[in-house]
């Protein structure tokens, strides 16, 4: 499976709010103090669980680790 950003592109990411999040939005998010664009897969009450495209999961997050939703991607 191809990944959905490559590396090297550029992209944007805009502040959203907690109740715009959806499953299978891409967010820049924090995790175990590094900084990632992840898939929400899941969302649980005020948890929201992130992974990548390849149908890995990295765990259960919550919001104050969300900088900001994927809005762009270019090469």
């Amino acid at each position: 499976m191809q990944g959905k950003i490559d590396s090297g592109q550029l992209c944007t990411v805009k502040p959203v709010k907690e109740d715009d999040l959806e499953q299978g939005d891409i967010v820049l998010c924090k995790a175990n103090g590094n900084q990632y664009l992840h898939l929400i897969k899941a969302i649980q009450g005020k948890r929201f669980q992130i992974g990548n495209n390849r149908g890995g999961i990295n765990g259960w997050i919550t919001f104050n680790s969300i900088y900001g939703k994927l809005v762009s991607v270019e090469a």
